[in-house]
């Protein structure tokens, strides 16, 4: 294993969890979250001699996110064996996802993907405007306007779900 080839490697077992747990929340589907990962992870891994010079993160997180946003386009997700890496174990404790219960997750399975992917970079992952309208590939005010509706949204499902509960 060259060189190259064994800084990929730490790289994907570092950051794996941290990945599909972005894709999670985007895609609310933990099969499809990893299906996207492991596409993105692909696709670096050709051009990983000129990503790793730079830090490779951004561009990285940038593709997970993009493949997380468009699986619903496409039929079939291409699936890449990774006979010799390690399967990295993904478990989502609650100090990774907060105190993220079943309501909130149903609320945000009720929000559009470029809605829900902004709340969750924007508030999830404490990014900021600029840096979620480029890992999103849109303007600032689009992250504006789409996580401020997504939370209005998130906030309403999550009223409405609590009054029924008291309901009961």
């Amino acid at each position: 294993m060259d060189d190259d080839e064994a800084a990929f490697v730490r790289f994907v077992t570092a950051r794996w969890p941290a990945l599909v747990q972005s894709a999670y929340l985007i895609t609310v589907d933990r099969g499809i979250a990893e299906d996207c990962v492991q596409e993105a992870l692909a696709r670096v891994h050709r051009r990983w001699g000129r990503i790793e010079q730079d830090n490779p993160e951004p561009y990285v997180r940038k593709a997970v996110i993009n493949a997380a946003l468009s699986w619903r386009v496409r039929r079939r997700i291409r699936e890449v064996p990774l006979d010799a890496a390690p399967v990295p174990v993904v478990e989502f404790r609650s100090e990774q996802l907060g105190d993220f219960d079943h309501r909130l997750m149903n609320a945000l399975r009720s929000l559009p993907p470029l809605m829900r992917a902004a709340v969750v970079l924007r508030y999830l992952e404490d990014r900021s405007e600029g840096e979620t309208a480029h890992l999103l590939g849109c303007s600032p005010g689009t992250v504006k306007s789409a996580s401020s509706r997504g939370v209005a949204k998130l906030r309403a499902a999550m009223l409405d779900t609590s009054v029924e509960g008291v309901k009961r």
